[in-house]
């Protein structure tokens, strides 16, 4: 089925003890671990197209030695299942070793057109890094990892994908709202695949603990095997090159996530990927009614450290904690300065780009930043919905321009109506502004399309598949990953396009989301 090339494990050190207490693990970058067999394995879901990446035929994912070895009951040959060891920085405070408390790698395999993935499952059992967890994950947030990883890569953005979603037969016990009524769940296992897993906290906890030699080789690993096209570089080349990637991979990878409404939710350092991947879901969300400073992480409400608009100054804050931990091997101080100097003139040229793009303009020009800041402010004021605002301005005709191509964008008609002036005054603005470009409507609004989605997984969605899902019916699940492919076609039905409805504006994981799994 596969062979693992397990570079990771073959070229760092490693605690082959297997000894999974709750333990810090040092001079070592992984532990030797065996996932915890399950009761009743099930395949529910899976991507064919990551199953196409990994040239996995039909017959060996649907054997039963896939679903036992994909559910943590059995090892295929080669495989050598281990957890990372990482530290990170959590809600802006230095946390310590944190690591794969609940993520368990297989293994690195290598497909027939010589890439290399990194596969693991998340939720199969107790590591050293478990905190005092189980090790578990449940059916709930599973899925959510399972559906977002292959929608968020259909919609163009960088992120880890999702092999298989497979059902335990083991309940799980979790405090869902963390208002001290935990309840059984069932148990889910999300095999996820990603060229790298490897974070900023993996770095930084060498640093932390002083341990500079281990800290170089890391960085000379990862340079060799996630950024081989770096190899034939001098060393303090190949440095300068790598960090100043890292930081431009991070900035587009903001500007992505800003253009579609997607807010992390927990962009802690311990969760930015050294690739430049969306990576590890959890209180995920796309923005419905638009609000730069809404957040789906209700253990972030009261702060919104990590709201819409605060991603870029975080993503940056994160770079920050990155170089403080690298300064130890790096060739010079102001090579880092550089790279973060990079970040920022990437992300203004990215975001002016993307906003360029999403409002059907040729280039950006002087005046475009106001006209954009005016709309989405009436946009909060008006309480109006990002998707559907942006795929109903494409369609505005330059010669008559109506408000009324926004009438389902709004969830309230009495802002509606307070703000219908202002709004047209604005629209008046806008075609002002494309008549300055010589490009037709249908043009622009093919143009426009191909950058606003006219489907995004929205909590309310996700959460109606999980509540199906309970109930062991997996047709939304079917729907919602055939949207996922084709998340621009116009041709979607209604029922999974529709912005949020009245009865999810503050149900629990239909607006905001815990931490828990």
């Amino acid at each position: 089925m596969f062979t693992f090339d397990n570079r990771f494990l073959n070229e760092l050190p490693g605690d082959t003890t297997g000894d999974l207490r709750p333990k810090q693990t040092h001079e070592v970058c992984w532990a030797a671990v065996m996932p915890t067999p399950v009761a009743q394995p099930n395949l529910l879901a899976y991507s064919p197209e990551v199953q196409q990446l990994l040239n996995l035929t039909d017959g060996a994912l649907h054997s039963d030695e896939f679903l036992q070895a994909f559910s943590g009951n059995c090892l295929l040959p080669t495989m050598k299942p281990y957890a990372t060891c990482y530290g990170g920085h959590q809600f802006g405070h230095w946390a310590g070793q944190l690591g794969d408390g609940r993520a368990i790698g297989l293994g690195e395999v290598i497909n027939r057109a010589g890439q290399r993935w990194e596969l693991q499952l998340k939720g199969a059992g107790l590591t050293p890094y478990s905190r005092g967890g189980d090790g578990r994950a449940v059916l709930r947030s599973s899925l959510r990892e399972f559906l977002c990883s292959e929608a968020m890569h259909h919609l163009g953005i960088p992120t880890t994908r999702a092999l298989s979603l497979i059902s335990t037969g083991d309940e799980v016990v979790r405090d869902f709202l963390y208002d001290g009524h935990p309840q059984l769940e069932p148990g889910a296992i999300v095999c996820r695949v990603a060229q790298s897993f490897t974070r900023f906290g993996h770095f930084e906890i060498l640093a932390a603990r002083g341990d500079i030699k281990l800290l170089r080789r890391l960085v000379r690993f990862t340079i060799s095997r996630d950024y081989p096209q770096l190899a034939d570089e001098p060393v303090p080349a190949q440095f300068v090159n790598w960090f100043r990637l890292v930081c431009e991979k991070t900035a587009t990878l903001v500007v992505d996530w800003l253009r579609v409404g997607f807010v992390h939710g927990v962009m802690n350092t311990d969760n930015m990927s050294i690739l430049g991947l969306t990576i590890d879901y959890g209180p995920y969300g796309w923005m419905d009614n638009f609000d730069p400073e809404w957040t789906p992480n209700t253990t972030d409400a009261q702060q919104r450290r990590y709201a819409l608009a605060e991603q870029p100054a975080v993503a940056r804050w994160n770079l920050e904690r990155l170089a403080e931990a690298l300064e130890p091997v790096a060739p010079s101080q102001s090579i880092l300065n550089e790279g973060l100097a990079h970040f920022d003139s990437t992300f203004q040229t990215a975001l002016s780009t993307m906003l360029a793009a999403k409002f059907g303009l040729l280039n950006w020009q002087d005046g475009d930043a106001n006209l954009v800041e005016e709309i989405f402010d009436l946009m909060q004021r008006a309480e109006v919905d990002m998707t559907e605002f942006f795929r109903a301005l494409a369609a505005c005709k330059q010669g008559a321009p109506a408000l009324s191509i926004f009438a389902n964008a709004f969830y309230s008609e009495p802002l509606k109506l307070q703000y219908t002036e202002q709004l047209n005054q604005w629209l008046q603005r806008y075609v002002s502004r494309l008549a300055s470009q010589s490009e037709t409507d249908e043009n622009r609004r093919i143009r426009m399309n191909r950058v606003n989605p006219r489907f995004v997984l929205r909590n309310y969605l996700a959460q109606q598949a999980i509540d199906a899902a309970m109930r062991e019916d997996l047709t939304l699940i079917t729907k919602l990953m055939d949207a996922a492919r084709h998340p621009y076609d116009e041709n979607i039905s209604p029922e999974l396009t529709a912005k949020r409805p009245e009865w999810a504006r503050n149900k629990a994981g239909c607006s905001m989301l815990s931490c828990s799994s």
